[in-house]
């Protein structure tokens, strides 16, 4: 009888400790994981990264946990969509998206079941837009893009700026003008310190931390265009206001384009709403962090061709969101 009241208490015992560690490891299990895909380390994008995976870990109280990871830019965002499964967030401009659904551009080729792959990307929410930065060494403050002829410029490589230079460059007659640096953009503040270029371009939200670094090693002059040039571009014009950068005291005329948060239909609904309820609920907290957050509205969603996501939609309608119908 003692044998067989002890091991009724062992059992007991055993179903009681699985309780309790089956408790303990509830918030882990209902934890939800997001890869979060943006930029280089020590680009504004990048720091915007760092800053949206804690707005999102604190609005939900821990509940979504975005793991922000390092990237060449939009153009290899946009490919891992291949072989990223459904909790998969990248950011990337609209234009970008739009080529990589119709197999053009740096997307060109793609076909089968990588196309099919890309028109799943759908939209959850925007971001910062890209500025462009034409950076010069020089204590000129400001420039026009003419003064790039016969400059060694560095504009990355596979990263959305690296392809607008180049367009620029052919645009306003620099194409084969000027001579291109092979190498990373996250090198630009040193090489042009050291006076192994001469320029370099970036894409990204002012302040943007690779031109502050460049500001405070060497004198910088920014490129700033006329509004026929901007014009030209096809682009929105943008003002960088004078004293944003150390040695730059007037308004930079440049170009900016809008940037997405995307993912793919095959996030399931209810991760995309509440990902998306939670980053409006904390923007404006964000926006008290950086300043470039302040400029995100529901208003740049209608740059996206493609469409939102489910879930996303569903936030934006209870929110009562105006939204243009192409994204619907």
């Amino acid at each position: 009888m003692r044998a067989r009241f002890c091991s009724r208490y062992r059992v007991v015992g055993v179903l009681m400790m699985a309780l309790v560690l089956g408790v303990a490891t509830l918030p882990l299990q209902a934890q939800t994981r997001i890869t979060y895909k943006s930029a280089l380390e020590g680009t504004a994008y990048y720091q915007m990264g760092s800053e949206l995976a804690r707005a999102i870990r604190v609005g939900s109280e821990g509940d979504v946990v975005l793991a922000t990871e390092e990237s060449q830019g939009s153009v290899q965002n946009i490919q891992e969509v291949m072989t990223r499964e459904g909790r998969y967030v990248f950011t990337a401009p609209p234009a970008l998206v739009a080529d990589a659904m119709a197999g053009e551009g740096a997307f060109a080729g793609h076909a089968g079941n990588g196309h099919e792959r890309f028109a799943s990307i759908r939209g959850l929410f925007p971001v910062p837009s890209l500025t462009m930065h034409f950076v010069m060494v020089g204590d000129s403050g400001t420039a026009a893009i003419e003064a790039l002829e016969g400059k060694h410029v560095l504009i990355g490589r596979g990263t959305f700026s690296a392809g607008e230079a180049a367009r620029y460059f052919q645009l306003f007659g620099l194409d084969g003008k000027v001579q291109l640096a092979d190498a990373s953009i996250t090198n630009g503040p040193e090489a042009l310190r050291e006076g192994l270029i001469d320029a370099f371009v970036t894409a990204s939200s002012f302040p943007t931390p690779n031109v502050i670094e460049t500001a405070s090693l060497v004198p910088i002059t920014l490129v700033s265009f006329t509004d026929e040039q901007i014009a030209q571009t096809g682009a929105v014009r943008q003002v960088i206001p004078g004293g944003t950068y150390p040695g730059i005291a007037h308004p930079v005329t440049t170009t900016s384009l809008p940037v997405i948060a995307y993912t793919t239909e095959q996030m399931d609904a209810d991760t995309a709403y509440q990902l998306t309820k939670t980053f409006w609920e904390q923007r404006a907290a964000l926006a008290e962090q950086s300043a470039w957050w302040e400029s995100v509205t529901p208003e740049l969603l209608a740059h996206m061709d493609t469409l939102l996501h489910p879930g996303a939609l569903r936030y934006y309608d209870e929110a009562g969101t105006v939204l243009p119908e192409h994204v619907r």
